[in-house]
């Protein structure tokens, strides 16, 4: 399936992800609510029959205001088994969809991906060894540089908030040992990149490692050893950037907080952080369901919901759908911005 007749139109592909999570359930949700943009096409990719059935629960127990399977675009594959305990099922079919969506994609310019969670044990215990779908799209896109960066648009003062990811999924034991000068520094180029198509001269912050940025070498050396060295050579050749850092990673995200609710307040672009949860935790508080996962330096737009399968909700119905809106509605604004394109 493909989009005909659809060129004034902005084309977005939506994978399921794993259905035997919330991933069904907010796709529905979402489409069937107000907030989509106009003249936007959307494609499916997913089991048919699954998407059917959900709609049939839901509208059981009396929700309203979601979107009938019988009039969306779905590339149907099915691949899950009946069995609904079978992880190793659901986890080869949200990677087949993955798989299959970004393929759609590479073959209609100008469409971007927005993706429904999947769960990584999932994936494993049927043989993809994947640490994530970041990891699945640089490699289906040849690209090696890529950041996964999380947004979201401040619905009080329409500020947009950034973070980016140094590391991404690793244990912690081993973030210190990936960081180096060489990855800093590409992924402030792609954070760079993506802030400059808002903001001509963007302010960044850079998180320590360490608390209190390692206090001079007392609690840390990294900052002093190489990391404080990188930053200021990063912005020898980026002279347009007002770079800050390494801060404290406790009080880093303190003008965030004020920034996304107070519309006088001081405002950067973005933060880098140093690990997955030093960068997630104060996004996912301070943003709550308006955060949106983006991978950052592919040919194309791609966003997710922040937040994970939701197995212990899933098929009751409370699912909230607003990471995805959120997650569908930034990848429409991304991709009307051509800057933040690269042409595929």
């Amino acid at each position: 399936m493909d989009f005909q007749n659809t060129n004034n139109k902005l084309k977005i592909v939506l994978s399921v992800g794993d259905e035997s999570g919330i991933g069904p359930e907010i796709i529905l949700k979402a489409l069937g609510s107000n907030e989509i943009p106009e003249n936007t096409d959307f494609i499916l990719v997913g089991s048919k029959k699954n998407l059917q059935n959900t709609y049939k629960h839901l509208r059981t127990l009396g929700l309203k205001n979601l979107a009938n399977p019988e009039n969306l675009k779905i590339h149907d594959l099915e691949i899950s088994s009946s069995d609904e305990n079978d992880k190793s099922s659901y986890g080869n079919s949200s990677f087949y969809y993955l798989k299959k969506a970004i393929e759609i994609v590479q073959q209609n310019p100008n469409s971007a991906l927005v993706t429904g969670p999947i769960c990584k044990k999932s994936w494993s215990i049927a043989g993809h060894f994947f640490s994530g779908q970041t990891e699945v799209l640089a490699k289906m896109c040849g690209v090696k540089n890529v950041g996964m960066l999380f947004t979201a648009k401040s619905p009080i003062t329409g500020w947009r908030f950034n973070t980016l990811l140094a590391t991404t999924h690793i244990a912690l034991c081993e973030v210190p040992k990936k960081l180096t000068t060489k990855l800093i520094h590409s992924k402030l180029d792609l954070f760079k990149d993506f802030c400059c198509t808002y903001n001509d001269k963007p302010i960044l912050k850079v998180a320590g490692l360490n608390p209190h940025a390692g206090e001079e070498g007392v609690l840390g050396n990294e900052e002093q050893d190489w990391l404080t060295d990188a930053l200021i050579a990063w912005n020898e050749r980026n002279k347009n950037i007002e770079l800050l850092g390494p801060l404290s990673p406790d009080s880093c995200w303190n003008s965030s907080a004020k920034a996304w609710t107070n519309k006088d307040s001081e405002k950067h672009d973005g933060i880098l952080a140093m690990y997955h949860d030093q960068g997630l935790i104060p996004m996912k508080i301070i943003a709550f369901n308006y955060s949106v996962n983006t991978t950052i330096g592919l040919p194309f737009i791609r966003t997710s919901p922040d937040h994970g399968t939701g197995f212990d909700i899933a098929g009751k119905g409370i699912a909230q759908s607003q990471s995805m809106i959120e997650a569908i509605k930034a990848a429409a604004e991304m991709t009307k911005n051509s800057k933040l394109l690269n042409t595929h």
